[in-house]
């Protein structure tokens, strides 16, 4: 079987509609779903954002459980132009599974590889970008795949990090980071988005465009992660 972890429902939905024969369970305390993507069998966890989420869910997720490879999926922020929205990274340096003929396999799916850094809040800023970019040399950022990546090496599980690009340096979010998401509460602040669009009606187009950018980009990794377990 084969584990798929997002961070949240936001991210996994078009790759569930892609699974058939599809239920849900209970266990240790979390919500699963479980399915095929042709004959292999798919168990989809959602890890929440950031570290203490991940850290709490994904362990009671893998324990007693034998996986033969877990891909760490969802969304990223592009830290340079050379990635563009839409565009599917494989991070290098998480990856553990052994690529050799599956690298070609990856490229031929317009799959870049790349090394993704995580971190702990959401980056907005060209400028902060680009200098995260500058000291890490990472293409990427996320906010759970190193921690993800600990927690498989703990349970000897290999590991398959894949994201698809929302926002990056060019298109950057419509709104500050903690007005679309609250990391401790892990939802966004509905009367929080509200009043800053109420209060901004010139910020309404680019909310409008950055949701089209991000069911586009959802339904890319979808299709790039059914491609990637008919492969693995």
């Amino acid at each position: 079987m084969i584990a798929v972890t997002f961070a949240l429902p936001g991210e996994s939905s078009g790759f569930l509609r892609r699974l058939n024969n599809k239920s849900r369970s209970a266990r240790n305390g979390i919500q699963t779903v479980r399915g095929k993507i042709d004959d292999r069998e798919v168990e989809v966890l959602h890890t929440g954002v950031g570290e203490k989420a991940c850290r709490h869910r994904l362990p009671k997720f893998l324990e007693d459980q034998h996986f033969d490879c877990l891909i760490s999926a969802g969304f990223a922020g592009a830290l340079n132009d050379e990635l563009r929205v839409g565009d599917l990274l494989l991070a290098k340096n998480f990856s553990v599974i052994e690529l050799n003929d599956k690298h070609l396999a990856f490229v031929s799916l317009g799959i870049r590889v790349a090394d993704l850094l995580t971190v702990p809040r959401l980056i907005d800023s060209s400028e902060e970008r680009n200098e995260t970019a500058r000291i890490s040399g990472a293409a990427a950022v996320d906010m759970e795949t190193e921690f993800i990546a600990r927690i498989c090496a703990e349970h000897g599980i290999p590991l398959l990090s894949l994201r698809v690009i929302t926002d990056g340096p060019r298109v950057p979010f419509p709104a500050p980071a903690h007005v679309l998401f609250d990391i401790e509460h892990q939802r966004t602040p509905m009367a929080a988005l509200i009043t800053f669009f109420l209060t901004r009606p010139n910020r309404i187009p680019r909310l409008i465009q950055f949701a089209r950018r991000i069911a586009h980009a959802r339904e890319i990794l979808a299709n790039a992660l059914v491609a990637t377990v008919n492969k693995l």
